[in-house]
């Protein structure tokens, strides 16, 4: 079991990545903004069901395995940033389907669930933050370190889906405030074709991290 001190300083960690403008931060800004509180926290969904699954891959290894492949990194990102080009792709062409909050359709939901999902398991740089940053709390006297591996990663994706679900409610009702303006849809729709476009940008010209530097924004 995880230390009360330990799991306190790890949630304070957690916190700090989370207030650091990062990838998943825009995501779910930018489907707040254009799909209203209810595409935020599809989004913000989203991101905590792949982290639950970067757990799954850092506790069993599985990440290590993929991290030790050294073209691994490069293919990771590159299909990342294809799919972020066809993302922002697609809100350009259905921009006039793109509403916010209640008009938004339940099938959107489930979509944008499995964008943010994607996004995030195909981020190389989110692979190796499991890798590199969960370990670090990690007591091998306290018992099973792929057991601690599971709770950090847990209580992280519960973290992240509280704050991020905060995070598209407030940016879901700047969206429905532009929803009331002449254009808004075609706004909205250019937002988040620029920053899919922007997130794939980055991720082309990404280097890789060191294991002493553990701390970048998701």
């Amino acid at each position: 079991m995880i230390g009360l001190a330990t799991l306190s300083l790890f949630l304070l960690a957690v916190l700090a990545l989370f207030l650091s403008p990062g990838p998943n931060m825009a995501f779910v800004l930018s489907h707040g903004v254009a799909h209203g509180p209810r595409g935020g926290f599809a989004a913000a969904l989203g991101i905590s069901a792949a982290d639950l699954v970067h757990t799954l891959f850092a506790a069993t290894g599985v990440t290590a395995l993929v991290a030790a492949w050294p073209p691994s990194f490069d293919l990771l990102r590159y299909a990342g940033a294809l799919y972020l080009v066809w993302l922002a792709v697609q809100a350009l062409r259905h921009g006039g389907g793109l509403r916010a909050g209640a008009q938004a359709r339940p099938a959107g939901f489930g979509r944008i669930v499995r964008m943010a999902l994607l996004n995030n398991l195909v981020n190389p740089k989110a692979l190796l933050f499991f890798m590199v940053f969960l370990p670090q709390f990690v007591d091998p006297s306290r018992g099973s370190v792929p057991l601690q591996l599971v709770q950090l990663g847990v209580v992280l994706s519960m973290a992240a889906l509280a704050f991020n679900t905060l995070l598209g409610a407030c940016s879901g009702q700047v969206g429905r405030w532009l929803h009331e303006r002449p254009g808004a849809a075609r706004f909205q729709s250019g937002l988040l074709a620029a920053v899919m476009l922007g997130l794939a940008v980055r991720l082309l010209f990404l280097d890789r991290p060191s294991s002493s530097s553990p701390g970048f924004p998701r």
